[in-house]
């Protein structure tokens, strides 16, 4: 099997389980429904593990651009492969969006509520405000990047580093994926939201495209300082991407500041 083909199976399979577990607590009459948020976040955890335990072998199951990108710039991944994985992580993440729609096929009609469709789909902010949602995302994939780099350098985890990272992804959603849904996968909220615009779901409403830049630029900004920090700090590199990153994630979470600011006064004029 190619790294490319194994790429878009892994992720294909976060999403399956990811995408389905949310799917079980949120859609109507199913078995699971009301399941919440530690059902949800335990599964994701383990939808994570499967993945790496079925493609570690073959493609090092990245399974998220913003882990493909981090590890290019630490240099433990050629950027030459990069558009090629970022390609199957998508094109997986679709094709398990599409697989969940049709194991709850009857239940999209059985459900009134279009955000609760969406969320199956894409994730999105518990409190809509710019700058909070992009530095969270922001965060969690910081600390998700920091952790993969700290478990692939501990050896004595080796051959349980698949559960490890899934303990990594429960913790994070335990602890910092309720204001935004820790997307903290640019292909994992991308290519299902992009199914959900696509598919013939049931009342579905939009696809909230005004917000789908956040799970996109937050996780990259996030891995990308994870990746100049890890080098800095625990290996005493300072690396020719540290202060691009640096500046250009600044740039981005101010544009995102006044932008947040510029909106809450808009609104404060229109209820005067």
């Amino acid at each position: 099997m190619s790294a490319f083909l194994g790429e878009l199976i892994g992720t294909m399979i976060l999403i399956v389980f990811g995408g389905g577990v949310v799917a079980g607590s949120n859609l109507k009459k199913t078995f699971s429904n009301n399941s919440g948020w530690i059902v949800i976040t335990i599964a994701w955890g383990l939808a994570v593990t499967m993945g790496v335990f079925a493609v570690g072998s073959i493609s090092g199951a990245h399974l998220n651009p913003a882990v493909t990108i981090a590890l290019a710039i630490t240099g433990d991944f050629a950027w030459n492969q990069v558009p090629e994985y970022i390609i199957a992580q998508m094109l997986g993440a679709f094709i398990g969006a599409v697989i969940v729609y049709l194991h709850y096929l009857p239940h999209w009609k059985a459900t009134d509520d279009k955000g609760a469709k969406l969320s199956v789909f894409a994730t999105g902010p518990a409190i809509p405000h710019t700058f909070s949602n992009l530095l969270g995302e922001l965060i969690g994939t910081f600390m998700l990047v920091l952790g993969l780099l700290f478990i692939g350098a501990t050896t004595f985890t080796d051959g349980l580093n698949p559960m490890a990272v899934g303990l990594l992804i429960v913790v994070i959603g335990m602890s910092l994926g309720g204001t935004t849904g820790y997307a903290i996968n640019p292909a994992r909220d991308l290519g299902p939201r992009i199914a959900h615009a696509l598919l013939p779901i049931v009342g579905k409403g939009d696809s909230n495209w005004k917000y789908a830049w956040i799970p996109v630029v937050g996780p990259v900004l996030g891995g990308g300082l994870a990746a100049v920090f890890y080098q800095y700090f625990y290996k005493g590199t300072i690396s020719s991407y540290f202060w691009p990153v640096v500046i250009v994630s600044i740039v981005i979470l101010g544009f995102a500041f006044f932008a947040t600011k510029s909106n809450n006064s808009i609104k404060m004029k229109n209820a005067a």
